[in-house]
């Protein structure tokens, strides 16, 4: 199957199927591949290897202690919003050195989810610059993990430095309905800022 021009001048059109391409981003460890995972209907495609004593310099696992493989390339998952919306789920890579995936996975892609983590907040500043510098609608999707502090929304976006056009939501994206109801805050923001034009 490949993707054909829509005439609606949106998403691209999958044999009259409204194909939307979103991309789940973040830094190392944050919960990509989990949040994929946990939404889509099909069994997810993941590009995981184990981490290594090759990886040990320079992977940092501050906060991630018990993770023990990573994403190389992407995820891949599908959701069917209605038979004629179907939304196709990319994960990016967290770590620095497979970042050159990013731009790849980025074209043709409506909006992405940041996904941050506030233990290790840096970890989530590079999404976020490459979405703005790129003009790409994103949300920030805050993961809260067992144990962490919780802070509000305005409490990130304040550590973020972003402005209060960006949406920021709390969640577990071990839980589909958190991370269903992040999509859907992402799809809101899409439709917002397409209403906006």
């Amino acid at each position: 199957m490949a993707f054909v021009s829509s005439d609606r001048g949106g998403s691209p059109e999958l044999q009259g199927v409204q194909a939307v391409k979103l991309l789940i981003a973040g830094g190392f460890g944050v919960g990509k591949t989990t949040m994929v995972g946990s939404v889509s209907e099909i069994k997810p495609l993941r590009t995981e290897e184990r981490l290594s004593e090759i990886g040990a310099g320079v992977d940092d696992l501050s906060g991630v202690e018990g993770k023990t493989t990573t994403t190389v390339a992407l995820d891949f998952g599908r959701i069917t919003i209605n038979p004629e919306v179907v939304l196709y789920l990319f994960g990016t890579p967290g770590q620095d050195r497979f970042w050159f995936m990013w731009k790849e996975l980025s074209v043709g892609t409506l909006g992405a989810v940041v996904l941050a983590d506030t233990r290790r907040l840096e970890g989530c500043f590079s999404a976020i610059d490459f979405f703005e510098s790129r003009g790409i609608p994103f949300i920030v999707g805050v993961n809260c993990f067992d144990g962490s502090d919780v802070y509000t929304p305005d409490e990130v976006r304040s550590a973020l430095d972003i402005g209060p056009h960006v949406p920021i939501q709390l969640c577990d994206v071990r839980n589909r309905e958190s991370a269903k109801r992040v999509l859907i805050g992402l799809l809101e923001h899409l439709m917002a800022t397409a209403t906006a034009e």
